[in-house]
């Protein structure tokens, strides 16, 4: 068996991905009930809330790309960057998964510059607002500064619902840039 069953109950081949398999309402679904850290937060905290943030610290036109940015984790699951780096066939699994999600909401492969400094913002709030208090600094944080606002974590079902919205208000508004 190479595939796994989606939550809308579609089966997501791992091996050979079709864009026809990703749907948005898997993806809003598996994100709002991954939590980041694997689970080490002070409390429970979603990939799309995550996503949701990173979101809002970008320009209008990278929305989409923002909020979809670690929609290979609805498929593939929350590996944490140490890990990952040891895991180069991971990788692979990752950049083909993407690729089909690029082709199915028509985004570019390479993600602009913004996005991964909004991640590391996001990062950097996570880490002072949900994660346990550590003294070690984090190289992929140095000179980033972390967000004003504080985060207060969502219930899953806030977080799929909002993510799913916000999603669905993108797709919406690329389809009207591309339809003008």
């Amino acid at each position: 068996m190479t595939f796994i069953l989606t939550h809308t109950g579609k089966r997501f081949d791992l091996f050979e991905p079709d864009t026809e398999m990703i749907d948005p309402r898997d993806i809003s679904h598996s994100l709002a009930h991954l939590c980041r850290f694997n689970g080490h937060t002070r409390e429970f905290y979603s990939v799309a809330q995550h996503s949701c943030i990173v979101a809002e610290l970008v320009p209008d036109e990278h929305k989409l790309a923002a909020l979809l940015h670690d929609a290979t984790e609805a498929y593939l699951g929350d590996m944490t960057r140490p890990l990952k780096q040891w895991m180069p066939d991971y990788r692979g699994f990752e950049d083909v998964v993407w690729g089909r999600v690029c082709e199915r909401f028509d985004l570019a492969f390479d993600l602009p510059a913004c996005i991964h400094q909004a991640d590391l913002i996001a990062l950097a709030t996570e880490r002072r607002d949900l994660m346990p208090t550590d003294p070690a600094i984090w190289d992929c944080l140095v000179g980033i500064e972390p967000m004003v606002e504080t985060i207060r974590a969502w219930p899953a079902v806030e977080a799929r619902n909002t993510y799913h919205q916000r999603l669905m208000d993108q797709l919406a508004i690329k389809h009207r840039r591309k339809a003008a």
